[in-house]
């Protein structure tokens, strides 16, 4: 399957990579179509994908484990979304455990039999009313954020990672960032002209460079505490190395070698906090990057390590 067949419909004119919206945008909350109910809700992800293992961090970070399922597909993405085990068995690939579908589409469909969209992860499934919540990831971390808080202990409860005071340096970051670094890749690896290429991964790099300043000296992106902006990026640069690096022609620097500041921030990251290195699989991200963009499906070895110690 190649980045062409998948896809389809989604450059401009110019060649450059425009992402589609996410159609489901409903949310959890007391008093609305779907209530906050442990066991109600379950998550189909991928962990080669970085917005569905946003929700990933924030489920653990809340302490939502049994609150929420998950179901992970198998890393090839393909015209039909992501594959279950029931017809890819790729290590960590589960099956459905509803309907025992094929892939992503036939979720879509049981929700919605006229949609007509692309078939991706995340989906935040209501085992209820047999439908999709929402897939847009940005939405459901915030919907894990405080949705769930009067069902949760207090200590978890406590987790803010949106606090009231700091939305709106959270809303500025998150947006260049999202423009140029977590969509910037893509734009970068997509890119079907050479001036569309450059013009992305130069936006990518500088806005690294803006990073580096940024976390220079800090453990944190905004106000020196764990928000959502750090699970927003880490997402992407955990990738980065391992993936963005080679496959979607994003080497005009390394993170380990290139940004001293930002890979200490990841490495603190995944190495002192379980909710980012437990839903990091670097095997179906390998997988899944090179064989989207890769005629021969050959994943490479390194880098060795995938990330390097503290």
């Amino acid at each position: 399957m190649s980045s062409t067949d998948v896809l389809k419909g989604l450059h401009k004119p110019d060649g450059s990579f425009n992402r589609a919206p996410s159609s489901f945008r409903d949310v959890v909350k007391k008093g609305g179509r779907f209530e906050p109910e442990k066991g109600r809700y379950h998550l189909f992800i991928s962990y080669g994908c970085p917005w569905a293992t946003r929700t990933l961090i924030v489920r653990k970070l809340k302490g939502l484990e049994d609150f929420i399922g998950v179901t992970s597909v198998a890393p090839h993405l393909g015209e039909n979304g992501w594959p279950f085990a029931k017809v890819d068995s790729f290590p960590g690939a589960e099956r459905d455990p509803f309907y025992d579908s094929e892939n992503t589409k036939q979720i879509y469909l049981k929700a919605a039999p006229d949609y007509n969209g692309r078939y991706t992860v995340p989906i935040l499934w209501d085992t209820k009313n047999e439908t999709i919540v929402n897939n847009e990831s940005s939405e459901i971390i915030r919907i894990f954020n405080t949705a769930f808080n009067h069902l949760l202990p207090a200590d978890k409860a406590a987790i803010d990672l949106y606090p009231e005071e700091l939305r709106g340096e959270i809303d500025e970051l998150n947006g260049w960032v999202y423009e140029t670094v977590n969509n910037g890749v893509y734009k970068s690896g997509f890119a079907r002209s050479q001036p569309a290429y450059e013009e992305a991964v130069y936006k990518l790099f500088d806005s690294l460079d803006r990073l580096e300043k940024i976390l220079t000296g800090k453990d944190h992106l905004v106000g020196n505490r764990l928000t959502e902006a750090d699970v927003r990026l880490f997402v992407t640069i955990i990738r980065f190395d391992v993936a963005y690096h080679g496959a979607f022609k994003c080497n005009i620097r390394t993170i380990r070698d290139g940004y001293p500041a930002i890979d200490l921030w990841l490495r603190k990251l995944y190495w002192g906090n379980p909710a980012f290195s437990e839903t990091c699989n670097f095997a179906h991200i390998k997988e899944g990057y090179y064989q989207l963009n890769n005629r021969n499906k050959i994943v490479p070895v390194g880098p060795i390590p995938n990330i390097r110690p503290l």
